[in-house]
C-alpha cells in the first residue's frame, strides 16, 4: 500500500492525500483548493491522473479540503464521493460560491498573463461542474462502516471542526492482514458552543494528522458572551456607533448569532438592529438548522426552550445588494456581521470602507487573519490601510476576540490523540501546517512516545 501527498504538505491548504492498495485501488482523501497569493497555477494540475482515482472520501466542506472536487470531475474522475450528510449540504453551497469566485479571479489573472505574453488559463470549473459533482456525493452517518470495495472499508468519526466534519478511519485488507490508516482531517476544539467535542477513533497503524496550531496554545476566553456584550455596549450605547464584524460564513457567523441570541434571550442585548449581510452566510445558517444531529446537548437544550438558536427580534438576514447598500446609509447604532472573515473580499470590505473613519465605530476581529489581508492589517494595529486601492486612516476602534478559533491547539490535538497507543503506531504523517510549526509539533509528539514522524514534501510518497 502506498500513501502520497499532493496538498497540505508543509502548507495549510490544498488537502489531497492518495492511498493506493497493492491491487491498484486508489482512494483520494480530500480534494482541496490551494488558497492564497500565487496559487492559481498550482490548482490547474493535480500531480496524479483523476481518471485513475476510484473513490474520493471527503473529511469536511471547507474549500481547502473540497474546493477542487468539481475540477476533478472536469478532468475525468467518475467515482463516488463519500462524506457525512451535513458536509454534502455545506459543500454544495460553498462550491457554488467558489465557482463564482473562480470566474472573477481568473479574469484578473489572465489579464496579467496577457500583458506578459502568456496564454490564458482555463477556469478551474464552472457551475455545471459543481452540479455534476454534487450528483456524485453519497452520504454516510458517523460510526457507520461502509465498504469502498472488497478490501477497503471506512468509518467517520466526529471532529467538531465545522458542521459535518469527520476524521476518516480506513481499514485495508491485504495478504490476509489488516492495516488501519486514520486521517484526522481538521481537529476542532472541545466545548464548542454549537458542535459536539472531537471524538477519537480506534487504534491505528498509521496516522495522517493535521498540525495547523502545533506550536501554540489558544488564549483562554473567560466569558466570550460578556466580552462581546461589553464591546456592543461601549460602541452602540455609549458612543452611538456601529460594530462591524468580519466573519467566515460557515460556523463563525453562526457562533456569533447564537451568542447574540442568548444575550437577547437573557434580556441583556441592547435593542438595536443586527444585520447578517452575506448571502453565503444566510444559506449556511439554513444548512446549520437542518443538521441538529451535529449539535451538542447544550445548544439542543437551548433550542428546546427558545425554539431557534439563530433568530431573535431585530436580527435581519440580508441577501440583496440593494438592502446591503441601504445598511451603509443608516446613521444609528447597529451590529453588522459580514463575510469574508479576513475582510479580503465580499460585502465586508464596503462596510469597513464606509465606517473605518468614524471613531464611534468598532471593527471586531473574531478569527485568524493572514498577515497580508485587510483583517490582518487591522488586527496588527496598522493606522492606515488600503481598501479597493485607496488608503484609509483607521480612526475607528479595533477589538480582537481570539476565542472563536475552530482549530485545536497543540494541547487539544495531543488530547485528541490520547486514545492511541504510540508504540502501536508505525508512522505519523503531519499535514495541514507550515513547516516550522510542524517541526515543533513533531517534537511534542515524540515527547509523548510517538516514534516515526514524517513531515511529507509535496508529491512525496511512502510505502505502508
Amino acid at each position: 500500500m502506498k500513501l502520497q501527498f499532493y496538498g497540505a504538505a508543509q502548507t495549510v491548504t490544498g488537502s489531497k492525500h492518495l492511498l493506493t492498495t497493492q491491487s491498484g485501488f486508489r482512494v483520494l482523501l480530500d480534494c482541496g483548493l490551494f488558497q492564497g497569493i500565487g496559487t492559481t497555477e498550482m490548482n490547474q494540475e493535480f500531480g496524479f491522473d483523476p481518471v485513475k482515482v476510484d473513490v474520493l472520501v471527503l473529511s469536511h466542506a471547507h474549500i481547502d479540503h473540497c474546493g477542487l472536487i468539481p475540477r476533478l470531475i472536469r478532468k475525468g474522475f467518475e467515482g463516488d464521493i463519500y462524506c457525512t450528510p451535513a458536509t454534502r449540504d455545506l459543500a454544495e453551497i460553498l462550491l457554488l460560491d467558489s465557482a463564482h469566485i473562480q470566474e472573477t479571479d481568473l479574469e484578473r489573472v489572465n489579464a496579467r498573463r496577457q500583458r506578459r505574453g502568456e496564454p490564458a488559463l482555463e477556469p478551474l470549473y464552472d457551475l455545471q461542474d459543481v452540479t455534476d459533482a454534487i450528483r456524485m456525493f453519497k452520504t454516510v452517518d458517523y460510526h457507520e462502516t461502509f465498504f469502498l470495495n472488497e478490501e477497503v472499508s471506512v468509518r467517520f468519526y466526529d471532529t467538531g471542526h465545522i458542521l459535518g466534519s469527520a476524521s476518516v478511519f480506513v481499514t485495508v485488507r491485504e495478504n490476509g492482514e489488516e492495516k488501519k490508516v486514520w486521517f484526522t482531517g481538521d481537529i476542532g476544539r472541545p466545548d464548542d458552543k454549537i458542535l459536539r467535542s472531537p471524538e477519537s477513533a480506534p487504534q491505528a497503524d498509521y496516522i495522517i494528522c493535521e498540525s495547523t496550531y502545533g506550536d501554540r496554545l489558544h488564549e483562554p476566553e473567560p466569558d466570550m458572551k460578556r466580552h462581546l456584550l461589553d464591546i456592543v455596549r461601549e460602541t452602540c450605547v455609549e458612543r452611538q456607533g456601529k460594530v462591524i464584524i468580519p466573519a467566515f460564513a460557515v460556523d463563525r457567523t453562526q457562533e456569533l448569532i447564537f451568542a447574540l441570541d442568548q444575550l437577547e434571550s437573557e434580556d441583556r442585548l441592547p435593542r438595536l438592529p443586527v444585520y447578517v449581510d452575506s448571502p453565503l452566510a444566510v444559506r449556511a445558517t439554513s444548512v446549520m438548522r437542518d443538521h441538529e444531529e451535529c449539535f451538542n446537548p447544550s445548544i439542543l437544550s437551548y433550542i428546546k426552550k427558545d425554539g431557534d438558536a439563530f433568530d431573535f427580534p431585530n436580527l435581519h438576514y440580508v441577501t440583496s445588494v440593494e438592502k446591503s447598500k441601504a445598511i451603509n446609509d443608516r446613521s444609528g447604532p447597529c451590529i453588522i456581521i459580514s463575510a469574508s472573515g479576513m475582510a479580503e473580499a465580499g460585502r465586508i470590505k464596503h462596510h469597513i470602507k464606509n465606517n473605518i473613519g468614524d471613531p464611534r465605530n468598532t471593527i471586531l476581529i473574531v478569527g485568524y487573519c493572514s498577515p497580508d489581508s485587510l483583517g490582518g492589517a487591522l488586527k496588527r494595529g496598522d493606522q492606515e490601510v488600503k481598501i479597493f486601492g485607496e488608503l484609509y486612516q483607521v480612526r475607528c476602534h479595533v477589538e480582537v476576540m481570539d476565542s472563536f478559533s475552530a482549530h485545536a491547539d497543540y494541547a487539544e490535538m495531543i488530547h485528541f490523540l490520547q486514545d492511541q497507543a504510540p508504540e502501536k503506531v508505525s508512522r505519523v504523517f503531519l499535514v495541514h501546517g507550515d513547516l516550522p510549526v510542524q517541526e515543533v509539533f513533531r517534537d511534542k509528539l515524540r515527547a509523548i512516545g510517538f516514534r516515526d514522524i514524517e513531515i511529507p514534501h509535496m508529491h512525496e510518497g511512502f510505502e505502508l
